[in-house]
């Protein structure tokens, strides 16, 4: 690609950010549908599968990707947000487009938007999300693809990616984020998620604490759609964890299955793992997936900044955890490879999160921690605040700060890397940190991953 073309795409690439951005979204599906009326309807084109839930949807929809390609099938997934390029959230056959594709959608689908902004739907213009989610559903029509593998920005009702009458609806476990916009109780938000489950359709649902789980039941008998909940119609029968991932075994519509080996760290993926199984069979009527077909989509999964090691001497590992939950389930998975390490963390939190759970949580099983923020980013706690509240949780003595990711990458390591006791280096708190620092350490060929997977496979006896 010409150096014209690069600055072309990022011009493209800025124009659509700058619209409104989908930290703010506006609940309505008109404008969506409007546009998508305008481009031929591209959300009917193929049969679609959506994905919601407060942490996880993101790697479960990788999942359910892998394993439909695996099946021969074709597939469009939808993502968010990107790490570093926008368009790793429109991915084909495992893929994102490239960037003359992505250029050319944007150029094609422009002057519809337009017409759309003009009549000012609900007072406000198109935001970025509803725009690249039209895209992501025209690229999907045009490829064409088997299937689109939809994940929600935000909610599930009023959500751009719900313009499309969804085949299934899956849901991953509910727990409270983005109270501003989705309610304050894990009900209210199960509300909002529940959208996800259309008329005649079938509801994929992890395990839920109470009050969502009847919320979401309640939902299914309302649209006379079919469910299957994790713990009642599949689940999680055992797993053991070891250092390139883990093994696992599954219950699934044709009982149970093993050994599977899922190169991905932690219990929270290995539930997530059943949860994908069960919604591609969910989209195939019920039918169970062949267990050949089952190791194969499992065994080549690659999650980007999820308990993902990106660097060697030291240890440093990537994740996007920024809530309570997400941060509980990181925590432990790290505990299972590295159980007695030392850890040097490296976190920026966004203002509207909930800060101080998370620092209480890892001031346990963190020694020190680097303060950053997001440059740029005025949704960001700047260094300095959140160097304070994390003095408040950990000490003075056990708190470091830095304005620059990179600065306070390069502290934590040069810490880790003086110390005799294998310390390792946890970079977590917003996916626009997992963003920054990703490209700077990640080794595509790295080969430590290839010999952590030979010992995990060495142990496939003790799952039988």
């Amino acid at each position: 690609m010409t150096n014209d073309q690069d600055i072309k795409h990022e011009e493209l690439s800025q124009e659509l950010i700058n619209r409104w951005p989908e930290s703010h979204p506006q609940p309505s599906l008109d404008r969506i549908k409007a546009l998508c009326n305008l481009l031929a309807d591209p959300q009917e084109a193929c049969p679609v599968i959506q994905i919601t839930g407060t942490n996880g949807k993101g790697s479960t929809a990788i999942m359910i990707d892998a394993l439909i390609r695996a099946m021969g099938l074709r597939t469009g997934r939808f993502s968010s947000p990107h790490l570093v390029d926008v368009r790793e959230r429109i991915c084909v056959d495992g893929e994102p487009i490239s960037k003359e594709r992505f250029d050319e959608l944007y150029e094609e689908i422009e002057p519809f938007v337009q017409m759309v902004d003009e009549q000012k739907i609900g007072g406000v213009k198109m935001t970025f999300f509803e725009v690249i989610t039209a895209m992501a559903y025209a690229a999907f029509a045009d490829a064409p693809v088997d299937v689109a593998i939809m994940e929600v920005g935000m909610g599930g009702k009023w959500d751009a990616t719900s313009v499309a009458d969804a085949k299934v609806g899956v849901v991953g476990p509910i727990a409270l984020d983005h109270m501003h916009l989705l309610g304050d109780t894990v009900a209210e938000i199960a509300e909002e998620k529940s959208g996800v489950v259309k008329h005649g359709g079938v509801g994929v649902f992890a395990g839920q604490q109470p009050e969502a789980a009847s919320v979401l039941t309640k939902r299914c008998v309302e649209v006379g759609a079919s469910m299957k909940r994790e713990g009642i119609d599949f689940g999680l029968l055992d797993r053991q964890p070891g250092v390139g991932g883990q093994l696992i075994r599954i219950d699934t519509s044709g009982g149970p299955v093993s050994v599977i080996f899922l190169p991905l760290f932690g219990a929270h993926m290995a539930h997530n793992a059943a949860l994908a199984v069960a919604a591609v069979e969910a989209f195939q009527g019920g039918k169970p997936l062949n267990p050949e077909i089952i190791n194969e989509g499992l065994g080549n999964v690659k999650a980007p900044a999820r308990l993902e090691l990106v660097h060697s001497e030291p240890t440093v590992i990537l994740d996007t955890a920024h809530n309570p939950h997400g941060v509980k389930a990181t925590l432990a998975g790290l505990r299972e490879v590295f159980p007695d390490n030392p850890v040097i963390c490296v976190c920026a939190m966004m203002a509207d999160k909930q800060t101080s759970k998370v620092l209480e949580m890892l001031s346990g099983e963190v020694d020190y921690l680097i303060a950053t923020t997001i440059p740029d980013n005025p949704r960001a706690d700047s260094a300095a605040d959140f160097a304070d509240q994390a003095q408040g949780a950990f000490g003075a003595g056990r708190v470091r700060m830095s304005e620059r990711p990179e600065e306070a990458l390069a502290i934590a390591m040069g810490m880790a890397d003086t110390r005799a006791d294998d310390a390792v280096v946890l970079v977590l708190g917003s996916v626009y940190l997992a963003g920054l620092i990703r490209p700077r350490l990640i080794d595509e060929n790295n080969t430590e991953k290839a010999s952590w997977q030979v010992d995990v496979i060495s142990s496939k006896e003790e799952l039988k």
